[in-house]
């Protein structure tokens, strides 16, 4: 492994078995958990890859028909493949009151044909007795737009892989779904394993959001649950020159590893992924041929193993198709040794199961955190003897010489973001209360040595649901029940954006001048103004504050964890919790004003440094600093309110002279609206 190489964040979990282990009627504790829910009209549940959507989904749509009055339900994914996950299963054997069953001919995915030709199954199941239908989220559109919403009353509609849809009037899945909740004569569950978006619009309308009940299984309970696998690792790789010359530097041929190539329309791409597939072989070892049963291709490594790679970029269609089939053998599903890598492009993401996956190595950067998300619960099984799992991103070093160079820039930016939220999902969740003078301990929350303290800002740790109580002095409190909810369950969509706000992670990283407060206070103040419009100015302050709170924290954490020895680190899964509880007594008093103080960048910038050479990095610096832009109104007007909070707690407004930057920053804010002001009247 080269020393470029560092993984930003390294999660190690306590693989209690938890999350594997069934209830009396065979529910795993997710299931159990969407199961509780299951008298609710609109039901949303938000769970990792693997954590068992599909099932959770068979036990609430066998009870809207036989103990709710629902006539239908009707099963959505977004493509073919995804349709298996749906197929009957013998519930009873474990348990349950009934099995899931659906008559072959209403699994429309397992159908010949495009989506257009199925649409008349759909008006025929409707109007048969059978009770449950499983379709392509394309077949459901084509279906609603012939046959009208009415021809779903009283049925219930699931929606896998719900991230697909988008409150965009141009996503008709969103439009038909808006109309559905609109005419209430439907239930819906719909299900992601990431509620985050690429773009910044928003999966469902606000209004529409509301009506739905949420059930969240976090990654951290899900792996902290896993009996075998108990560390993971996500990091990204510079490389100069073509990827497939570098690729042995991240690529261990010992690991099982689903190599995502990049797309042809990408800088990364050398627009022949065929060339590339065949490169990337020849670094690997010596080709043997090809197996004649399952179409692998068998490289011999110079150490003497015979590897089998399965090549899913070639269009072949009788090559690629053998091998699909290979992959998806029932029988080999159990067999670590059946296939050692797996090369793909576009394929191999979602719904795509393989347990002995330990590596996610994703060539390029990809635009959808979702995407992200998807691959690396490739990587997330748990299987018998896998003990560690990661996802490399390599990413093409910036080259000044380049014409692209600011498109180079932008896409390491975006790395970044996506590892520092993904750091944010892979962590335990935080729930932050204000310090009172009443405070006291929460039941079920170890508060480490000691136990609770009086008269300090206490740190409590929920190892079975995975859980921080963290005391914050001054924390403003969510006073409606929508802020409440999002400042509980949303947190990661408020980071995600402002991670993904170009302006703030490039002031962020590379602004020397920078006062963290401009991005904590003005920035992150912005987006939950943009996100929320509809909560008060003191709820969208609650929430600004709960989400830089969780965002700094895990930050000041991982700094911790990785600048301990690797003996300490090895110990087991407290690092990132140790580190929690260690950056909260370090500082005298755990309060918001010095939270809002950290640059939530500067770790991020710290492992760049480390991961960049130095020449790239400070061409990085350069082409952002080229382009630093003066305040907007929008920013000075903000400043200025914050001036006048100031002015009510210490009598007098921010000095321009003053030595704390934050105040002078404020005070800069007032003088450019006052000569705002001056300019507009002078004309």
């Amino acid at each position: 492994m080269s020393e470029k190489s560092a993984p930003t964040v390294s999660v190690t979990y306590a693989h209690n078995g938890s999350s594997t282990k069934s209830n009396e009627l065979g529910m795993r504790p997710m299931q159990e958990r969407a199961y509780e829910k299951r008298g609710e009209q609109y039901l949303l549940i938000k769970s990792p890859p693997a954590s068992g959507k599909s099932r959770a989904l068979m036990f609430i749509a066998l009870d809207k028909l036989h103990n709710q009055g629902l006539r239908k339900a009707i099963i959505t994914v977004p493509e073919k493949s995804i349709g298996s996950s749906f197929a009957d299963e013998p519930l009873s054997k474990f348990g349950f009151w009934t099995d899931w069953q659906v008559v072959p001919k209403w699994n429309l995915c397992n159908a010949p044909g495009g989506d257009e030709g199925k649409v008349g199954a759909v008006k025929t199941f409707l109007d048969s007795e059978d009770r449950a239908l499983v379709c392509t989220h394309a077949t459901f559109r084509f279906a609603v737009d012939k046959f009208g919403i009415e021809a779903f009353d009283d049925c219930l509609i699931a929606v896998d892989e719900f991230h697909h849809v988008s409150a965009n009037p141009e996503n008709k899945l969103g439009a038909h779904l808006a109309e559905l909740i609109a005419r209430d004569k439907v239930h819906v569950v719909a299900m992601t394993g990431s509620y985050f978006r690429g773009d910044a619009e928003p999966v469902l309308m606000p209004h529409d959001e509301a009506k739905f009940d949420t059930v969240t299984y976090t990654y951290y309970e899900q792996l902290n649950g896993y009996k075998y696998l108990k560390q993971l690792d996500i990091g990204y790789f510079f490389y100069s020159g073509a990827y497939a010359d570098d690729i042995l530097k991240v690529l261990d041929a010992g690991e099982k590893t689903i190599l995502h190539i990049p797309s042809v329309n990408s800088r990364e791409s050398t627009k022949d992924k065929h060339r590339e597939v065949e490169h990337i072989i020849d670094e690997l070892g010596d080709w043997q041929g090809t197996d004649g049963a399952t179409g692998f291709q068998l490289v011999k490594t110079p150490e003497g193993k015979v590897l089998r790679i399965a090549d899913l970029v070639d269009d072949e269609p009788a090559k690629r198709d053998k091998v699909s089939a290979a992959l998806k053998d029932p029988a080999q599903k159990n067999n670590r040794d059946h296939v050692d890598i797996i090369i793909a492009l576009g394929m191999a993401k979602e719904g795509f199961d393989w347990i002995w996956c330990e590596h996610a190595l994703t060539v390029g950067y990809r635009a959808s955190l979702t995407e992200i998300v998807q691959i690396i619960g490739r990587a997330t099984r748990d299987a018998e003897g896998k003990t560690r799992a990661r996802f490399t991103n390599l990413i093409a070093e910036p080259d000044a010489s380049e014409e692209a160079v600011t498109e180079a820039v932008n896409d390491t930016l975006k790395a970044i973001a996506a590892s520092l939220l993904m750091e944010q999902v892979l962590a335990p969740r935080f729930n932050f209360t204000p310090k009172k003078p009443d405070s006291g301990p929460v039941e079920g929350f170890d508060y480490g040595e000691g136990g609770y303290k009086e008269g300090e800002c206490n740190v409590g740790f929920n190892e079975d649901s995975g859980q921080f109580q963290i005391e914050i002095k001054g924390l403003a409190e969510p006073k409606s029940k929508e802020a409440e909810r999002i400042c509980q369950q949303d947190l990661n969509e408020v980071i995600a954006a402002f991670a993904q706000d170009k302006t703030t992670i490039e002031r962020g990283l590379f602004d020397e001048e920078l006062v963290p407060e401009e991005l904590t206070q003005v920035r992150m103040g912005k987006i939950v103004k943009d996100k929320y419009p509809e909560l008060d100015e003191a709820d969208q302050e609650a929430v600004r504050q709960h989400a830089i709170a969780a965002l700094n924290l895990t930050q000041k954490a991982k700094e911790i964890a990785l600048g301990n020895d690797s003996e300490d680190l090895a110990a087991g899964n407290t690092a990132l919790i140790d580190g929690v509880r260690k950056f909260a007594m370090d500082v005298r008093e755990l309060d918001i004003d010095l939270i809002d103080r950290i640059n939530p960048f500067s770790e991020a910038y710290a492992i760049l440094a480390k991961t960049m050479s130095e020449e790239s990095l400070k061409q990085v610096a350069a082409v952002i600093s080229a382009k630093r832009v003066q305040l907007s109104p929008d920013e000075a007007r903000d400043l200025a309110k914050r001036a006048l909070k100031f002015k009510q707690e210490r009598g007098r407004l921010p000095s321009i002279t003053s030595p704390d930057a934050w105040e002078k920053k404020m005070a800069e804010g007032v003088a450019f609206l006052a000569r705002m002001k001056v300019e507009a009247a002078n004309g």
